[in-house]
């Protein structure tokens, strides 16, 4: 039995709890160093004894308890999980090895279920979950919200249609109840060994929608395109900075000498593509979301057909305004400033990447 303080569950949610109450989005366990926070996008630390080995190893231990086939640390190099404390939230928790000791990071994560207007998602973010069948993709690089504007297009359809939901998540992050819908949700290493065997499995579940919550591989890309093809409706992220680069990003999975099949199966299958960023507000009061909307039209579809097509799906988006909420970054990054809330030097950055 560990003597490490880190070792009780009482007192890691003693720190979970601090953290959460002074607005920090992420907690850090790292050796040599007071824990640490996130807020407001700026790391800030406790004002405690820096970390030892023991203690992180300890930490992870009780973190991980549930987590199917753990027996010791010993041997661990990394690992994605959750972790819930009563009466303070959930955790996205990440254990990773570094100078030879455990380090974690654990990414709050809010109880309640957000909607579209406290995210600040494009009104066709609501359009899209409101689609039967296809595939839409969330896209961005990691903290930038994908996992919360997801959660927010189930609880739409929670809300409002009697429909079978099966999440596949590494690791379930929001926890949903149902109420118009039925919501299955599995968690890769818990209930499931990859996305890709829960994937091929949530076919044979009688589900309305799949959400998968990351594709990877040209595997699960495959599977989840004949979803799609075959009457469900997908929802998936990609790691990707934009439209134009998702639509490439796709094809390169596949790694074919002649992509006009797949091109095809692309255009036909894709609702829409939401890609996002969270920039730092004017106010320094917190973060805002600005996005890029690429909702399927004719004109859209056709351009991903061919070859030399993707560049012009910017064009698409600039002309889609209406009555398809279609917009660029640039066009986003406008409205922001305008309306004061980020300054002229974070849009200028954010709209060179």
């Amino acid at each position: 039995m560990s003597s490490s303080p880190y070792a009780s569950p009482s007192f890691l949610q003693q720190l979970l709890s601090k953290a959460v109450a002074a607005g920090a989005s992420d907690v850090h366990l790292k050796v040599g160093q007071p824990p640490g926070a996130r807020v407001r996008g700026r790391m800030v630390y406790f004002r405690m004894d820096s970390i030892l080995p023991d203690d992180t190893d300890a930490a992870a231990t009780t973190i991980l308890q549930e987590y199917r086939g753990f027996t010791t640390t010993k041997d661990l190099t990394e690992v994605d999980t959750s972790y819930a404390v009563a009466g303070v939230g959930r955790f996205r928790v990440n254990v990773y090895r570094q100078r030879g000791s455990l380090a974690i990071v654990m990414r709050s994560i809010p109880l309640d279920i957000p909607t579209f207007e406290q995210l600040g998602c494009p009104e066709a973010a609501k359009l899209l979950a409101e689609k039967d069948r296809g595939m839409i993709i969330v896209v961005g690089a990691a903290g930038n919200g994908k996992s919360s504007t997801l959660a927010a297009m189930i609880g739409h359809m929670n809300r409002t249609r009697p429909i079978h939901v099966v999440t596949i998540e590494d690791p379930i992050e929001f926890l949903h109840k149902d109420d118009m819908a039925s919501i299955s949700q599995r968690e890769v290493g818990m209930d499931t060994p990859s996305f890709a065997v829960a994937l091929r499995a949530a076919l044979r579940q009688d589900p309305d929608v799949i959400l998968v919550g990351e594709i990877r591989d040209q595997e699960t890309m495959d599977i989840a395109l004949k979803a799609a093809e075959t009457g469900h409706l997908v929802l998936t992220t990609l790691h990707t900075p934009d439209v134009t680069r998702t639509i490439n990003r796709m094809l390169a999975l596949f790694d074919l000498a002649d992509s006009s099949e797949l091109r095809d199966r692309i255009a036909d299958s894709l609702q829409g593509i939401i890609a996002q960023r969270l920039l730092p507000k004017q106010d320094g009061e917190g973060l805002v979301l600005t996005s890029e909307v690429l909702v399927m039209t004719g004109t859209a579809r056709e351009s991903i057909r061919r070859p030399e097509g993707n560049p012009a799906l910017k064009e698409v988006m600039e002309k889609g305004v209406h009555p398809y909420g279609m917009q660029t970054f640039a066009m986003d990054l406008k409205r922001l400033v305008q309306q004061g809330l980020v300054s002229k030097d974070v849009a200028r950055a954010a709209a060179g990447f």
